[in-house]
């Protein structure tokens, strides 16, 4: 079911985006905007989706804010790929944006990837209540900005040149923002839509987001590179510390394991109808890629 579910998603998204950029026309930056927003998981969309069924949201609405939490994480990884930062020439198999066009570019498309997400999330289409579209685009803004996903991208910058190794304490922080913001706001983006409590949906993210980290440190160990279809054991050539070098490799998959039984259970006032995103929450340390 989750399996179906999430391709059906990821064709919804997918259709969309190409909607939402087709007036764009096709300046090399465009089309390098079109290539980072191919493929990929749709994970972060899945959540906007199942929790605004969960909460009476049309799917016709839901897309919109689905198609800017893919457009912020296609920006991101735009720019983490940037030889300033990760320095990757491989993304989901292919060459990276910079690769294939160049920095400038690639600096240009994640910006005006950026820019369609508050575009999107902003729609009249999602919600007929103008403060619920705004607290739509703060809360995005948030999640995204220095106390979020850019927060913890900077966090993990600096870990690279420390004296000393990060501690687990402080590597949790740091995936809380680079990874758990943006799950955040995805699970949480239909209770906020539909002008309902989210308390439940984030509690739900926040354990899901650490889990997924830690299963990409353990693939990062374990994985098949054809399969990740990037570079992988970058941090252990690196020195840096992860899940998996501070609690060692079944320790890691232990924590994860317990993460997802706490994402699980805070989806309990929701009974069978949350069953998609229990599924979900398996997925994400079980998944080969």
């Amino acid at each position: 079911m989750f399996q179906s579910r999430l391709s059906e998603v990821a064709e919804q998204v997918q259709r969309h985006l190409t909607f939402v950029m087709a007036p764009m026309g096709d300046l090399p930056v465009v089309q390098a905007m079109r290539y980072a927003t191919t493929g990929g998981k749709r994970l972060r969309a899945f959540l906007v989706v199942e929790s605004a069924r969960l909460h009476g949201v049309a799917p016709d609405r839901a897309v919109w804010p689905a198609g800017a939490i893919e457009a912020v994480h296609a920006y991101s990884l735009i720019h983490d790929d940037l030889p300033c930062m990760d320095d990757d020439d491989l993304r989901r198999g292919q060459p990276t944006v910079h690769i294939k066009w160049d920095q400038a570019t690639a600096v240009l498309a994640g910006d005006a990837l950026q820019a369609l997400a508050f575009e999107m999330v902003l729609n009249p289409v999602i919600s007929d209540d103008a403060a619920r579209r705004a607290d739509l685009a703060i809360t995005l803004a948030q999640a995204a900005g220095a106390r979020g996903m850019v927060l913890g991208q900077a966090l993990d910058i600096a870990a690279e040149t420390a004296m000393q190794p990060l501690t687990l304490e402080q590597i949790s922080t740091l995936q809380a923002g680079k990874t758990g913001a943006l799950f955040s706001w995805s699970a949480e983006a239909g209770a906020r839509i539909a002008g309902e409590d989210s308390t439940a949906f984030r509690h739900y993210a926040q354990a899901l987001g650490l889990a997924f980290q830690i299963a990409d440190d353990i693939l990062d160990v374990e994985g098949d590179e054809t399969a990740a279809g990037k570079r992988l054991k970058k941090d252990a050539d690196a020195g840096k510390a992860t899940f998996v070098s501070l609690l060692g490799l079944d320790g890691a998959k232990s924590r994860a394991a317990g993460l997802i039984d706490e994402a699980c259970d805070a989806l309990a006032p929701y009974g069978e109808d949350a069953s998609c995103l229990r599924q979900a929450a398996r997925f994400v340390i079980s998944r080969t890629y």
